[in-house]
């Protein structure tokens, strides 16, 4: 009897393992950023209270609230900016306290010159708390002590945001990317499956209108499977738990380009479908297709669905499936044979109908295009990736200064330049 109870249990828990696994996820992600968060204030106000910076250091928990992010590289990023805020806000409110002292219009000043610096620094977020540092710190009279506080107590804050972060479980964010590839190809799959259903019932320039519009509204899905994969590229950057996405990232990112260019095909399609109701009569919109094409058109959309969930399979799992497992060949193999059915039947001499002809082309390019990207979302990548060394903002500074030093360099007078060496 006792051992019937404990399958029972067993089987219950089985049961319901997957439901506690998608709990724990959705509970684990923002738990462990409040645990963070909690642990980093909590250790900057000890550390600071320790040292006597002030009475009362509430300036450094705050700092830490505000550095620790979502991402190792963005706690970093979040440090060196509010500490090169409230640096440089003291320093301006110093040298105005010295010189002035607090007026109205040494206020003002103090205000603008702090927000412009703020953007030459390119503080970010952290660009009020340069003249939040100069006027605080400007109501006490430029006062060392307060000054310096001020300083202490944000270096400690945002060291120790830095610390926790790296101490406990740096965030990879491998997993959400993952789900959200996934949720991309099903909700694309669902769609090419409802575009074939409405394409076997009747057919107007209503319908085709109203499908081209839920067609260009899946570009907010692919938008935000690519936020969630440039989360995951990012976590890298100062992780020493970035290996594994080093591996993930190639497939990841391939799936991501081969579905993100399959929807535009499927954009090219609904449109190439909405403009072959423009060259018809008004009264001909439900026949500018027949309905054997119609329908083998549908056919071809139910095994683009087929693909697209197969690729989502193959994007969002955590342990990678070889290709040959996933069954795609057979999909893709149908999608050939659909698609040269298709073209037979679509097949008008260019000289009888010529705006039919283009339109028909039209036609099977998004068609044929939505094969092959399918097929690329997932092809393995030959290729390995590391995250980038430096952000692209500050290469394209860099740039940027490259260019300017080149356009301001001298160049010799045309009589002084070195004749070329003889052939």
């Amino acid at each position: 009897m006792i051992a019937g109870r404990r399958a029972t249990v067993a089987s219950f828990v089985r049961g319901r393992r997957p439901r506690y696994d998608e709990l724990g996820r959705r509970v684990g992600r923002p738990g462990l950023r409040l645990a963070k968060t909690t642990i980093a204030a909590t250790l900057a106000y000890v550390v600071a209270d320790w040292i006597g910076t002030s009475t009362g250091p509430v300036l450094a928990p705050l700092t830490a609230l505000l550095v620790v992010q979502v991402t190792m590289y963005q706690t970093v990023t979040q440090s060196v900016q509010r500490v090169a805020s409230v640096l440089a806000g003291v320093l301006v409110a110093v040298a105005v306290a010295h010189f002035v002292g607090l007026t109205w219009w040494s206020l003002a000043g103090v205000v603008a010159v702090s927000l412009l610096l703020g953007g030459l620094l390119r503080l970010g977020p952290h660009l009020l708390e340069l003249p939040i540092s100069a006027m605080l710190v400007l109501a006490v009279g430029g006062a060392p002590a307060v000054a310096g506080s001020r300083i202490y107590e944000t270096l400690i804050g945002a060291a120790a945001g830095a610390l926790v972060n790296v101490v406990i479980a740096p965030p990879l964010y491998l997993q959400p990317a993952g789900e959200a590839l996934g949720e991309l190809a099903d909700r694309m799959a669902r769609f090419t499956d409802a575009l074939a259903t409405a394409l076997r019932s009747t057919w107007s320039r209503a319908d085709a209108d109203r499908w081209l519009d839920d067609a260009r509204a899946l570009g907010r899905e692919v938008a935000l499977a690519d936020r969630n994969l440039a989360r995951a590229e990012e976590s890298t950057r100062l992780n020493p738990r970035a290996a594994r996405i080093r591996q993930e990232q190639p497939r990841l990112r391939t799936a991501l380009t081969g579905l993100d260019r399959t929807y535009l095909a499927v954009r090219e399609l609904c449109r190439a479908l909405l403009d072959r109701t423009y060259f018809v009569p008004a009264e001909e919109q439900t026949t500018a297709y027949d309905d054997d094409v119609r329908t083998a058109l549908a056919a071809f959309l139910d095994t683009v669905a087929d693909a697209v969930r197969t690729v989502g399979s193959y994007a969002s799992t955590t342990r990678p499936v070889p290709r040959d497992a996933l069954g795609l060949e057979a999909h893709l193999e149908e999608l050939r044979r659909r698609r040269d059915r298709l073209s037979t039947l679509l097949l008008v001499d260019p000289h009888t109908d010529p705006a039919a002809w283009e339109q028909h082309g039209a036609l099977l390019t998004a068609v044929d295009r939505m094969r092959v990207e399918v097929e690329a979302a997932a092809r393995p990548s030959e290729r390995s990736w590391r995250p980038p060394v430096l952000a692209e903002r500050q290469r394209e500074t860099f740039r940027r200064l490259r260019r300017n030093r080149r356009r301001r360099s001298p160049r010799p007078p045309t009589s002084e330049r070195p004749e070329p060496p003889p052939p």
